[in-house]
């Protein structure tokens, strides 16, 4: 495996998870009183998640249209595109002037750039998983592909840590300028990135599969005609990242802050420590996936975060920082890093590579958008509805992880592609024993 590969894939995904991050971080501590001032906090922070939310849902269209597009031109240019996009945006969110500034179009302009952002977001995991498991041979796949979700966990913690440094700004300077200071810093990766990127050559698989003319005209049609079922599987399985991703990671930050009246760094800490693990742990549950399969690593870690559902809350509760920062590695590092670590060998051999890009980016995005966009303002909701107790919560919480787990089982059960077979034979040859499932 080519190290620049390694590099190009997961460099893309640190700036994808620190636009994401940090924008959900501040969706939850900075932007209700910024850009959607009033008297109802409860009001204002729903506003807020609910352009936390608009990204997700631009997420598919990037997904569709880029997808699209890194399956007919390659992995590789389709990964620069959605790397400037997501850098460009959130760069100007850093520059935004608030609503005191100017009024109903501060909110505006933030909405636009978030759907920007959604739009380059929803064509950079998928694009890293397929450059990164096509360059990898079988018997390493799983641990090579969970090298770029560490970058979830580098992204989680460069934008933890950096607002953990300027909230210990006094309150005014924190909300006058201190909160740019992290969207600003995010031009400095994008052309670290792309440095990277212009130097990372096209797989293999694909060039393979572009010279015997097995590129599909219009692949995300091809997709939903010829491959429905693995691309619903897949749909399904990804909703539990999305629900391990973004409860810890962003509602419970509300709710620590608002109902428990915890500090708000205890939260922030827990995060920086949880993502921190998560770097070695992520690996760990990929080269497992190698040793024994994609479905029962990944089913593992569904399981364990609906078994966990309950408990999380009883551990925030506590208020405490070991509390708050078991609660967070029990969900967001072991149960997620055992999704995520698998989470890219699954998918990637669940296509064949014309239509690789496009089922990988279709199934996570249409999830994210679904699930992942809405589950803190879903949370909230069920939150308030449960007489400001998290039972809900929890319940949809262990309902969503029962049915990632049962996706990821009937995905793991069928057929699969032995990615590199393009290289010297059949651009679509399937195969049933041999591909570790």
């Amino acid at each position: 495996m080519n190290k620049r590969v390694l590099s190009a894939g997961t460099i893309g995904t640190v700036l994808e998870w620190y636009d994401f991050n940090l924008y959900s971080t501040a969706s939850a501590l900075v932007f209700a009183r910024l850009f959607f001032p009033g008297d109802d906090s409860v009001l204002g922070t729903l506003a807020s998640f609910a352009t936390f939310a608009v990204g997700f849902f631009f997420r598919p269209l990037g997904g569709v249209l880029l997808g699209n597009l890194g399956d007919r031109i390659g992995r590789r240019t389709v990964l620069m595109i959605s790397l400037v996009l997501m850098g460009t945006a959130t760069t100007l969110i850093g520059v935004l002037p608030t609503y005191g500034s100017i009024g109903f179009w501060a909110p505006v302009l933030l909405v636009i750039l978030r759907a920007v952002q959604g739009m380059g977001a929803g064509a950079e995991y998928a694009g890293a998983i397929a450059l990164t498991t096509e360059h990898s041979v079988e018997r390493r796949r799983g641990l090579f592909g969970s090298i770029p979700a560490m970058g979830i966990g580098l992204g989680n913690i460069a934008a933890t840590g950096i607002l953990a440094l300027v909230s210990s700004l006094s309150e005014e300077d924190f909300l006058y300028w201190g909160w740019r200071l992290p969207f600003l810093a995010s031009l400095v990766v994008v052309g670290f990135g792309l440095i990277i990127r212009l130097r990372v050559p096209e797989s293999e698989v694909f060039e393979a599969t572009r010279k015997r003319g097995g590129i599909a005209k219009v692949p995300m049609l091809k997709l939903v005609r010829t491959a429905p079922k693995p691309l619903f599987l897949s749909f399904l399985a990804n909703i539990g990242p999305n629900v391990a991703g973004y409860v810890p990671s962003v509602f419970s930050l509300t709710y620590l802050t608002q109902q428990v009246h915890a500090d708000k760094s205890i939260g922030l800490n827990a995060l920086l420590v949880a993502n921190t693990t998560g770097l070695v742990v992520t690996p760990i549950f990929g080269a497992l996936c190698d040793r024994v399969n994609r479905r029962a690593v990944y089913l593992s870690g569904a399981l364990f975060c609906a078994l966990t559902s309950f408990p999380f809350f009883w551990l925030l509760d506590t208020g405490t920082a070991l509390g708050v920062t078991m609660a967070i590695l029990l969900m967001l590092t072991v149960g997620d890093g055992a999704m995520l670590g698998s989470q890219p060998a699954l998918l990637a051999e669940a296509f064949p590579t014309q239509l690789r890009y496009s089922g990988v980016a279709l199934s996570r995005e249409l999830s994210a958008a679904l699930i992942g966009g809405t589950a803190p303002l879903v949370a909230t909701a069920l939150y308030q509805a449960g007489g400001k107790s998290p039972w809900l919560v929890a319940i949809y919480m262990l309902v969503l992880y029962a049915v990632s787990g049962l996706g990821a089982a009937l995905l793991g059960a069928q057929r699969r592609y032995r990615i590199g077979d393009e290289v010297g034979g059949s651009p679509n040859t399937t195969v049933t024993e041999d591909v570790r499932r």
